[in-house]
């Protein structure tokens, strides 16, 4: 019992100091994850000395960790994925012998032995797994080319960064084993069929049956994500990779959206630990000596890191846009890059003064990196002309689909196919969200484009991108559901055209006042005079002003007739 209250004590003293760090960041406009490294340190051995659970605090940050590649897999397109596999292999490839090399060179140039120069040049490759992904996330860029490409390139990193674990572990006791390689390579293809025929084959069977309760729907998912990730893990394999490829294998049903969703707000606290532990881990034993070889390392990866990037996609045809981005979110290196140089120094494969520098050199990194992400247009905006050496003249580049719906329609009962027959004879590239497990399943089955979601969840509406629709509808007569939607899509543009239902007078009355264009009372005009009225007069918000006018009147009529 006084364990567990000393763990409590120590995260609620942690996370008061970080909700007081994080509001100054926010203040002086700087990136909130730095907030959180800072908080960490302020915690940690070299200031307050407030986390002594640190196991504890690093299986939150485990937990963190999982849940974020989930999420994010979740999200991702297997198709998308297979078809970056080329780039993200050569890409990786490019910076490993490049940035890898030009480590190991600096790092004997520095004086380290020929040992301790490669395994520090090996660290320089890897990116932050989790920084990356928290970025992209917050940016709603995860399904952009750049993001994509960014992603397929760390799970490169997550794969050399399993071998690279055996070769250190092997090494240090004598040589590398080929018998451990090729288990690995054996549970690696048990994993991939496993996770296939339960994905592909079993788990949507019974979907439908998880999402009727949402409480189901959110503990499978939980299960689903840490089980399979404690397989990868037991494996021999980093907990990271499985939790991605455990969401993956989930991305093709059709609650996959709304799984991520409510995962996203556990996701966010158990992040906020993983950067506070980072943090906490920051020590330096001799910062002096410590500081140039650091620097000229972070060199290396800040600028390295985005020319190689820029160069190999460049010339695979690319973009200069998206060679610029995809580089600079890969500059960085990683928390598992501590962790290996940490691994090789307790085997006594290296010299301890190697762990120190690479914790700084990833302090500085993941620091400049942030800002570099968080600015990255403004910054690409001032040197778009001198980053033209980067591109080809003819680049081949496909252009993604970015999932931006004209039309969206909120409910497919009480009229909802109206509106459908009318974004279809109308050519809209629509969408139709429902909440109700067997609408999904018709609509899937009579291939119409949807997805299953909560239309007051504003996380969700982000990832379906409704703020940038033209027109949208509801079915819903929930006035309260109606309002937040309409307060939602305002946010973006008052020039949106939302057409909803409502149960009385008065609650018509109320949404008008908030800015619905029309507000259907199945007792007035039902959906099929107002589709008829779209079809003679157009989408835009002006066609209805009048209509609209007249409507208020005829409802406060009647308001006042029944009294």
């Amino acid at each position: 019992m006084h364990h567990n209250q000393e763990i409590f004590t120590e995260l609620s003293l942690v996370l008061v100091i970080v909700a007081g760090i994080s509001v100054v960041m926010r203040m002086l406009r700087q990136p909130l994850i730095l907030g959180y490294i800072l908080s960490g340190i302020v915690v940690g051995p070299l200031l307050l000395d407030l986390i002594h659970a640190k196991e504890a605090f690093d299986g939150f940050s485990q937990i963190g960790i999982a849940l974020l590649l989930f999420i994010i897999g979740l999200g991702m397109n297997a198709g998308v994925i297979r078809s970056l596999g080329k780039v993200s292999i050569t890409t990786a490839a490019i910076i490993f012998t490049l940035v890898g090399g030009s480590g190991v060179f600096a790092a004997y140039l520095l004086g380290f032995d020929i040992k301790t120069a490669l395994v520090m040049g090996i660290a320089l490759f890897f990116s932050s797994t989790i920084l990356i992904l928290k970025v992209l996330s917050d940016k709603r860029e995860v399904s952009r080319l750049h993001g994509q490409i960014a992603i397929g390139v760390i799970l490169v990193d997550d794969i050399v960064a399993t071998l690279a674990i055996v070769f250190v572990t092997a090494a240090s006791s004598g040589g590398a084993n080929v018998g451990d390689l090729l288990s690995l390579l054996a549970k690696a293809g048990g994993l991939g069929l496993l996770l296939y025929v339960a994905g592909a084959l079993i788990i949507p069977r019974f979907s439908k049956v998880l999402a009727k309760n949402q409480e189901l729907l959110f503990v499978f998912a939980v299960a689903w994500g840490f089980g399979i990730a404690s397989l990868f893990g037991l494996a021999g394999f980093s907990h990271e990779v499985g939790a991605l490829f455990a969401g993956v294998s989930l991305a093709g049903l059709p609650y996959a959206m709304e799984m991520g969703t409510r995962l996203k707000p556990l996701r966010d606290f158990f992040v906020v630990l993983f950067f506070v532990t980072l943090g906490e881990r920051f020590i330096f034993d001799d910062f002096a000596a410590t500081l140039i070889p650091a620097l000229v390392l972070s060199a290396i990866v800040l600028i390295g890191k985005p020319l190689f990037t820029m160069a190999t996609l460049g010339g695979l045809g690319y973009t200069k846009l998206t060679s610029f981005k995809a580089g600079i979110h890969l500059s960085q290196i990683s928390e598992f890059s501590i962790v290996l140089v940490v691994i090789a120094t307790q085997t006594g494969l290296i010299s301890a003064r190697a762990a120190s520098i690479m914790t700084l050199v990833a302090l500085i990194t993941i620091a400049v990196s942030s800002y570099l992400m968080k600015y990255d247009d403004p910054l690409y905006r001032r040197f778009h002309k001198a980053l033209s050496i980067f591109e080809r003249r003819n680049p081949t580049e496909r252009k993604q689909k970015r999932g931006l719906y004209t039309a969206i329609l909120f409910g497919y009962h009480h009229g909802g196919h109206e509106f459908l027959n009318l974004f279809r004879d109308m050519k809209q590239r629509y969408l139709v969200v429902d909440y109700n497990p067997e609408v999904i399943e018709h609509l899937e089955s009579q291939g119409i484009r949807h997805a299953y979601g909560d239309a007051t969840d504003t996380e969700f509406l982000e990832e379906i991108n409704a703020g940038h629709a033209n027109f949208v509808a509801s079915t819903i007569i929930d006035r309260r559901v109606n309002m937040q939607l309409l307060t939602y899509l305002h946010r973006y543009s008052e020039e949106i055209t939302f057409i909803c239902h409502a149960r009385t007078y008065e609650d018509a009355l109320e949404l008008y006042e908030h800015g619905a264009a029309y507000v259907i009372l199945p007792r007035f005009l039902g959906s099929e005079y107002i589709t008829s009225h779209i079809k003679r007069y157009g989408m835009d918000k002006k066609a209805f002003e009048g209509f609209r006018a007249r409507h208020i009147v005829s409802i406060g009529k009647a308001a006042v007739e029944n009294g």
